[in-house]
């Protein structure tokens, strides 16, 4: 660590850190970030421009930085374009530079600088526009190629990511001496206070600082408060944390880094946590950022800003280079030169472009330091580092010095970003050449450095004001917190922007490399407007959103059209602040998490007997349960749909919707919500009903069970569960609130399971208990009713049935539902039960002729299913109105059949659609569509539903299923959509 100064600092000299870039093996201390630790030992050269690849180096000190973008990590913990100036070390970080070929010191597409006088602004839309068809096989796979900085690994993130709400009455954003003080005075007062910093080390600009506060070193005064926060109850600390983004009612998004800093995470930590913080009021003391001064060749390595040069040297005690000229128009420029020589770095010169008289009560800083007054850098000279600067002095001498670092102050822009995110306008401030909050934000303030105020005493002051002032609004009683002595030196600067004299291009955006003369060209070619001009140059449109460029930018297309910044305006910023990574706006929710889903009772019981799952809904069902010797899914469904036809079968149907009903209107309310009759059913029956949504189409369908006068139990199918909780919701609450009816969702609260076929009454004979007769005279098909199992657990069973078959369904309390599946098939082992899954459920239900989702897709009414019956004349209904449209009502609508192909070895496919013989497949001759389809092994051959013109009329009439997608045309015979027992006699038995 070559340019590491023997004292000073905020670095741990007792941790010595190993890290690697490019593959070479560096040392760093902890507390270092990796562009410290780089600087620590000499590297200068730390990445490549995008466009013309010039060699760059580190600028900042800060989120800002838009030289030093680094991959770090490795495989598919791999990271892109992370700034160096934040990245914080830890042992064994691995980084590597990009954007370059073959390697960092040498590389290829440099060229591109040699070529820049034909790539400059805009070369873009005007090179390519000719030929047109270049543009799709050479042009774009060219730019594709181009295009970006760092690479990803196109290995799946392996990293947890969390999501995380926080509310409070006070979100302080940023810890320096602006934000510790409002937190302070804001905790002390006994309010909610969120402090939210990005970097690891609270104190802001404070731990960049040789200062004091009440005569305590500025950053151990910075510890001290912080460590009175850590201890109330009332404060949330979240350092590592960007507050990125400002949305409406008080609402702020944060990114914490959590385990970035580690290289071996706890597997119980999140690697980053996105936070919804809910804040009362928000109090901005984001700081300012520093800008640069264009002149000739101001992107070398070792050309930095001046209060980043600051503090490389007073936080992180490393020296940016050997000899180092400061260059200023503000009097902040010249703290760098102070600080620099007492921590014994040697300065070669100061250059400051203002008048001597003006600078007088500043030469004293200098020591003996040459100073040169009304002069400016007009070219810094080098290659792959810097190696000296040319001054051209007030009396039009240009004087030459060799320097390896060169620290730059063109003064502070207040971070006024997040008050921007909600389309607020910041305004010019002419006293401080920057521009400065407009109006604000409901619920947010602005103190300290983002509001203009540069000095640290009236940074303190506006930081206990503005929590004074969010105490008093939100009627919190302020305590006693009083301001501590700090320095409050003027802050006096004459802007310069860019150096006219330089010859040579001048840069001002670093990472996109648009220059002075990209901006005079804007100009030129008429793309005057500050929003014309940003997207001719792609000047702050990089991952910094030109944070160091945009107002110089500004000011050069200013001067160039004779206006005033203020007249000339400027583009305002958008979420995020700084790039976040899209698993974290994810979350949870990625592979198997993402989206939320739901186990059945028996899921583990499922598991250990070899099923499949699938998502339906938001569960995961069992498709099929694989049995010893089966080698494929069919094998297992044909093996299970014929164990129900022939003896026995479970499934678990605990996923369908259920919501509980009641009150003395009940059966009314039903009325008016299905179709069919309700209020007339018997108590202890149950009857199928059909929904309408009020545009006369079927919503879904299900069982109404009467359990009581006034109780009823509707089912409803897994998909709309929830979308028919909210429609009777709304219907009981907005149409006829006047009724006394009750209704729960209570899908969660029982396990239910199917158990059918022509031994179902046999198992349940072994599980009901004694007491209760289930004999067909006493509990025929559609009767319902409680009862107990298993000695004593209370139960509920419905004789129903889709399967076409002898079934029961039986509900226990969710907590038992393992217990009984496994007591049911303990009582079906004689008959050879068999689990059956959602594939077999399937084919079952088409093989009786029953709807599903693939059926009642929200474009049918309830003839088209066959159901028109189901509409009772007697009673009105939601949607009964208009299902009686004339279009709904054409004798020729297409309407529920079954199909089969008259090659019994065709297998037909779902969605093929249906044409007549002999005609061509086109749209015009299309007559329908397949819905569903299945092999049915108790007939032996494929079979179908669907939708077809005139349907059940013309049962026996042939027509071809034609599917060009899968490209099979296959003669099928229209039928009845019951293929099996279509009398209904099996499932009565």
């Amino acid at each position: 660590m070559s340019q590491r100064l023997s004292t000073g600092g905020l670095i741990d000299r007792t941790r010595a850190m190993s890290f690697t870039f490019d593959g070479k093996r560096l040392d760093g201390l902890a507390g270092d970030t990796l562009a410290s630790a780089l600087l620590a030992n000499g590297v200068r050269l730390t990445g490549r421009s995008f466009k013309y690849h010039r060699p760059r180096g580190i600028l900042s000190a800060g989120p800002e930085e838009p030289n030093a973008l680094v991959e770090i990590g490795k495989g598919a913990r791999r990271d892109p374009n992370t700034r160096a100036t934040v990245a914080e070390l830890y042992d064994g970080l691995e980084a590597t530079s990009q954007n370059r070929f073959p390697s960092l010191a040498f590389d290829l597409m440099a060229v591109n600088d040699w070529l820049s006088p034909f790539i400059g602004a805009g070369f873009y839309y005007k090179t390519f526009m000719w030929p047109a068809k270049f543009w799709e096989k050479v042009y774009e796979p060219i730019i594709r190629r181009a295009a970006g900085l760092g690479r990803l690994s196109g290995e799946a993130d392996p990293d947890p990511y969390e999501k995380a709400t926080a509310f409070c009455d006070i979100l302080v954003i940023g810890s320096g001496p602006a934000g510790l003080q409002a937190a302070l005075t804001a905790a002390r007062s006994g309010a909610r206070v969120v402090l939210a910093d990005e970097d690891f080390a609270f104190g802001g600009r404070l731990n960049a600082e040789a200062m004091e506060i009440a005569r305590t070193p500025a950053a151990q005064w910075a510890q001290h408060a912080v460590a009175e926060l850590s201890a109330m109850a009332n404060v949330r600390l979240l350092p590592r944390t960007t507050v990125f983004a400002s949305y409406d009612s008080g609402t702020y998004a944060a990114l914490e880094k959590v385990t970035d800093h580690m290289a071996s995470a706890p597997s119980h930590l999140p690697r980053q946590i996105l936070w919804r913080i809910v804040a009362k009021r928000a109090i901005l003391a984001a700081g300012a950022i520093e800008r640069p001064i264009a002149f000739a060749n101001n992107d070398r390595p070792g050309v930095m800003l001046a209060g980043a040069v600051r503090a490389y040297v007073n936080r992180w005690s490393v020296s940016p280079g050997k000899s180092t000229v400061v260059f200023t128009c503000n009097n902040d420029g010249w703290r760098t030169a102070r600080d620099l020589i007492a921590a014994g770095c040697a300065v070669e010169a100061v250059v400051d472009s203002r008048p001597a008289e003006e600078i007088s009560a500043l030469r004293e800083m200098a020591g003996d330091v040459p100073v040169f007054s009304r002069a400016k850098i007009v070219n810094a000279k080098g290659g792959r580092e810097l190696e000296a600067v040319t001054i051209l002095t007030a009396n039009g001498k240009q004087v030459t010095l060799e320097a390896d670092c060169l620290a730059v102050s063109g003064g502070w822009n207040p971070a006024v970003h997040l008050t921007c995110h909600r389309r607020s306008q910041p305004v010019w401030n002419d006293t401080i050449a920057a521009f400065v909050p407009g109006d604000l934000p409901p619920g947010m303030l602005v103190t300290g450095a983002a509001n203009g105020a540069f000095s640290t005493h009236s940074a303190l002051v506006q930081g206990g004001e503005a929590a004074a002032k969010a105490l008093a609004e939100l009627g919190i009683k302020e305590g006693r917190s009083a301001v501590p002595d700090s320095e409050d030196a003027p802050y006096g600067i004459s802007p310069l922007w860019h150096v006219g004299e330089s010859k040579g291009r001048a840069w001002l955006d670093f990472q996109n490399d648009v220059t002075v003369k990209d901006v005079v060209q804007s100009r030129e070619e008429g793309f005057r407007s500050v929003e014309h001009m940003k997207r001719y140059t792609t000047l702050g449109m990089a991952t910094d959103q030109g944070k160091t460029s945009n107002v110089p930018a500004l000011a050069v297309m200013a001067e160039l059209t004779g206006k005033t910044i203020a007249q000339t305006g400027t583009t305002i910023f958008r979420p995020p602040y700084t790039p976040v990574a899209i698993s974290a706006f994810t979350g949870r929710a990625m592979g198997r998490e993402y989206r939320p889903f739901r186990l059945t009772p028996s899921h583990d019981w499922a598991k250990e007997n070899g099923a499949s799952f699938t998502e339906a809904g938001l569960w995961l069902r069992a498709e099929w349960y694989t049995a010893r010797g089966e080698n494929n899914w069919r094998q297992s469904c044909d093996r299970e749909a014929l164990a129900v036809r022939n003896s026995v079968g479970v499934a678990d149907v605990s996923t369908l919707g259920k919501i509980d009903v009641k009150g003395r209107d009940a059966g009314l309310f039903l009325d008016r919500i299905y179709t069919n009759t309700m209020s007339t059913l018997a108590v202890g029956k149950v009857r199928y009903g059909l929904m309408l949504r009020e545009d006369g189409f079927v919503m879904d369908d299900g069982t109404v069970a009467r359990l009581g006068e006034n109780h009823f139990v509707i089912t409803t199918t897994t998909a709309n569960a929830g979308l028919v909780m909210q429609h009777v919701d709304y219907c009981s609450q907005v149409h006829w609130p006047e009724l006394d009816v009750h209704m729960v969702s209570i899908t969660d609260r029982w396990a239910q399971f199917s158990i059918a076929g022509p031994r179902s009454r046999d198992v349940l004979l072994k599980l009901v208990d004694k007491e209760h007769d289930i004999s067909n005279e006493a509990f025929g098909y559609m009767a319902c009713g409680g009862i107990s199992v298993c000695g004593g657990v209370p139960a509920r069973l419905f004789r129903i049935s889709f399967s076409g078959e002898l079934a029961y369904e039986i509900a226990v309390s969710a907590a038992y539902g393992d217990s009984l599946v496994r007591a049911i098939m303990a009582a079906g082992s004689e008959f050879a039960i068999t689990p059956y899954g959602l594939e077999a459920l399937n084919v079952l239900r088409i093989e009786k002729g029953h709807l599903t989702g693939n059926e009642l897709t929200g474009q049918v009414t309830a003839a088209d299913v066959g159901l028109g019956k189901m509409v009772s004349p007697k009673k009105d209904c939601i949607g009964k109105a208009m299902s009686q449209r004339p279009a709904l009502m054409e004798p020729d609508r297409m309407v529920l059949a079954g199909f089969r192909p008259v090659d019994p070895n065709s297998a037909l496919s779902a969605g093929a659609h249906f044409i007549g013989l002999g005609k061509p497949a086109v749209t015009a001759n299309d007559e329908g569509w397949m819905t569903s389809v299945c092999h049915s092994p108790l007939l032996g051959h494929s079979i179908g539903l669907g939708f077809i013109r005139n349907g059940p009329q013309r049962h026996g009439e042939r027509v071809r299923a034609v599917d060009q997608v899968r490209g099979t045309d296959i003669e099928v015979e229209i039928v009845s959509p019951h293929f099996h027992d279509p009398q209904g006699e099996r499932l009565r038995a």
